[in-house]
């Protein structure tokens, strides 16, 4: 049976939501907040994020530092000095509002918020430099000012005492109207962004700010970046928000970000939506891997992290890149960031070295790269500069001497005219100057000439050669990696996202708005509170058009030889009850009866078993005995970040074993459903192997969209749903639920 995820779905997103034209599911509190366009799906959940005009925060025309000080030694006073120099540097005018100082570091001095409202410009941000920032939010809202950060820690993630305070935060600035940042984040949005860097920048999310360090200081290596959103505890403004307006920027071309917990599961999608609609990459690293790592954000930032699994779906279904480490985001990002549109899958390997050459192409091919074998005319070509004894097939081994001369640019050319090659990747293990300073040089000429990605491995862990520090990380056109991993993972990221972007259509554009027929059916058939029995379960399951076996539920052992007769022998008789699970292991299951002796035997011996093992009944069912197939199973569990996900995967009585399964969150199209089975390790047996037949993969997938569809419409009303096993018969016989478990909220 699958197991179920019992918490509360966040409402924090769907709280500010007002349905356009239509009224949210029953089982949905929606709480008429700010308006927010594209209406509701079925569930009563938003079907568009909108996005908040953040320009007024990263660019404002004048911002004002509540709590302002120069009196040095003070920590308020050094944050004052660099938000000065911050303001200078986006041309904003900066306004100390203290109750107590007439000036502050030279600048007139307010007295208090009240007063920013008489002056001659429009305050755009406020900074709290207070340890409460509640009593200022309301006099925010009266000033108009729409944005707010607020550094003060003590919330969230403190534990139960903090979550009060800052729901009381969150309350504040919901009445207020003010668009506030944090609380417990940092400095890290009025940092200095150097403005002499070309190409498309990366924009950054982060909830610690130190775990962006290692990507801001990628602007060393020549690398634009562009914003920095130091989220905190996203009392108010959260990842999703920054995703959403990042991906609509023009200058910005990848996203990455640091999240240790996710505030809404659905705003978090429609933003990764946003972006997969305007082609921007989005690489992350998710903490909450492990139980450890859960618990560290919640101490961090109070952020629930949510079942990692179900995470890492959602991620998928929507183009975001997950990578584990610092260093894969930055090297991800960066590749994606500046690299054109693939005109090839293949990767081309070059290398000065057999060994090299083999040990990078074991590696790719590993990761899911296809190295395509460079045609005959070809490696003819190349053995023109290479001698004929290397292998030039890919990868490409020119023995060392030819990037020592005019031939070695002439190989690097060759190599990227193949229409089979979309990537090249020169690994350089270590310096051997002069040779790899002409290489380095040959390498960044070429990328100057070409569309393609030009992806260059320098392995020396000195990293102060010329060849690295000038050459390579002065070029805009070369992608340069410390790691082989790296490299792979970016490469195949790389490859990934623009095969994503290329078939993308968003699952919301075709989501379901009003219930369908078989909803108001279903209806009916719940019991709030309650399991319901295998037989209820199945009238659930035929409402949405799921096929189930010929049966009938019976009181008596007359009436189990009269229902056996319509149903068709051979039958099954199983005992039906709310609270049972696991019939087989109490032995009530008789499969394979083949007379009236044996119906009215087994209905007693069903019976008895019952009554000695205290289960409640609701009868025994009679059942077509259905022919043998592939057992699956598809399911509904609730996820306390994104609501309603759908379960497939192998089913039977090892399915608690196997634990081979794959899980998506709806809404989502045939395409998902079918890159679900294709997840699966036991795929192969939906194939046919040792001579097995084929069986029905449609009808497979047609019985997932119906679930999902199910999950959707129920939404939070149907707390689980356990369809096992399903068997899968041969191609075009279909699929039937065998059996099947439902709880209600």
């Amino acid at each position: 049976m699958l197991g179920s995820t019992h918490g509360t779905l966040t409402t924090d997103f769907r709280a500010r939501v007002v349905a356009c034209g239509e009224e949210p599911h029953a089982s949905v509190v929606s709480l008429p907040t700010a308006t927010r366009q594209g209406g509701l799906d079925v569930s009563g959940r938003p079907l568009q994020l909108p996005v908040p005009d953040l320009d007024r925060f990263f660019r404002p025309r004048s911002v004002a530092v509540v709590g302002a000080s120069d009196t040095e030694g003070r920590p308020n006073a050094g944050i004052t000095r660099q938000l000065i120099a911050w303001a200078e540097r986006v041309g904003a005018r900066l306004h100390p509002v203290h109750p107590a100082r007439e000036t502050v570091f030279g600048l007139p001095c307010v007295a208090s918020v009240g007063e920013l409202a008489g002056l001659d410009e429009p305050v755009d941000l406020a900074v709290l430099l207070v340890a409460d920032p509640l009593p200022v939010i309301e006099e925010l809202g009266e000033a108009e000012i729409p944005f707010a950060v607020a550094f003060a820690s003590g919330f969230a993630e403190t534990g139960e005492a903090g979550a009060v305070a800052q729901a009381r935060l969150a309350a504040a600035v919901e009445r207020s109207g003010v668009r506030l940042l944090g609380p417990n984040t940092n400095l890290n949005a009025f940092e200095r962004f150097r403005d002499d860097l070309e190409g498309p920048a990366i924009a950054l999310i982060t909830q610690s700010g130190h775990q962006g360090r290692p990507l801001h200081t990628l602007q060393e290596l020549g690398i634009r970046l562009s914003h920095w959103a130091p989220t905190g505890n996203e009392a108010d403004l959260e990842t999703a928000d920054f995703l959403a307006y990042f991906a609509q920027r023009p200058e910005v071309g990848a996203i990455a970000c640091y999240v240790e917990g996710l505030k809404d599961g659905r705003a978090f999608l429609l933003a990764a939506d946003r972006a997969a609609r305007a082609g921007v990459p989005v690489v992350a690293v998710k903490v909450g891997r492990t139980e450890a790592g859960a618990e560290a954000a919640a101490s961090h930032t109070g952020k629930l992290t949510g079942a990692d699994r179900v995470v890492d779906a959602a991620m998928r279904q929507f183009g975001v890149v997950r990578v584990d480490g610092l260093d894969e985001l930055q090297d991800t990002a960066a590749l994606l960031a500046r690299a054109r549109p693939p005109q090839a899958e293949g990767v081309a390997v070059y290398s000065i070295s057999g060994g090299t050459g083999a040990h990078f192409a074991d590696l790719a091919t590993a990761a899911g790269l296809t190295l395509p074998a460079l045609s005959p005319a070809k490696q003819a070509e190349l053995h023109t500069w290479i001698p004929g004894y290397l292998n030039v097939a890919n990868p490409i081994d020119n023995g060392g001497h030819p990037v020592g001369d005019w031939r070695g640019r002439k190989i690097i050319d060759a190599i990227l005219a193949d229409p089979s090659v979309g990537v090249l990747i020169c690994p350089i293990t270590g310096p051997f100057p002069p040779m790899s300073d002409r290489l380095a040089q040959d390498l960044v000429d070429a990328a100057e000439a070409t569309d393609k990605p030009v992806c260059v491995i320098w392995g020396s862990p000195v990293g102060t050669e010329d060849a690295y520090r000038t050459t390579l990380l002065g070029s805009s056109r070369v992608a340069t990696f410390r790691t082989f991993a790296n490299c792979v993972t970016a490469v195949k990221a790389y490859l990934d996202h623009h095969r994503f972007a290329s078939g993308y259509r968003s699952p919301f554009d075709e989501a379901p708005r009003t219930p369908s027929p078989s909803f108001r059916k279903a209806r009916g058939l719940m019991r709030p509170g309650r399991q319901l029995s295998e037989h209820a379960a199945k009238q659930l399951l035929r409402a949405y058009g799921i096929r189930v076996p010929r049966e009938q539920l019976v009181t008596s052992a007359a009436g189990a030889v009269r229902a056996a007769g319509p149903v068709g022998y051979p039958v099954v008789m199983k005992a039906s009850g709310p609270h049972l699970a696991h019939k087989t292991e109490l032995g009530l299951v008789k499969v394979g009866l083949t007379s009236a002796s044996q119906v009215r035997d087994a209905y007693r011996e069903l019976t008895d078993i019952a009554r000695f093992e205290s289960v409640d009944l609701d009868g025994i069912l009679v059942c077509q005995m259905i022919d043998r197939g592939v057992e699956m199973m598809v399911g509904v569990t609730h996820d306390p970040l994104f609501g309603p996900t759908v379960t497939v995967g192998l089913g039977g009585v090892l399915v608690e074993v196997l634990h081979d399964t794959a899980v998506r969150v709806p809404p989502f199209g045939e395409k998902e459903a079918r890159d679900m089975l294709g997840e699966l390790r036991g795929r192969a047996l939906l194939a046919g192997v040792r001579g097995g037949t084929p069986v029905d993969v449609d009808a497979l997938v047609e019985v997932v969209l119906r679930v999902q569809r199910m999950a959707l419409e129920l939404g939070d009303d149907l707390t689980e749903l356990d369809i096992n096993p399903l068997v899968v018969l041969g191609r075009g016989q279909g699929a039937v639920a065998l059996d099947a478990l439902a709880v209600c909220r």
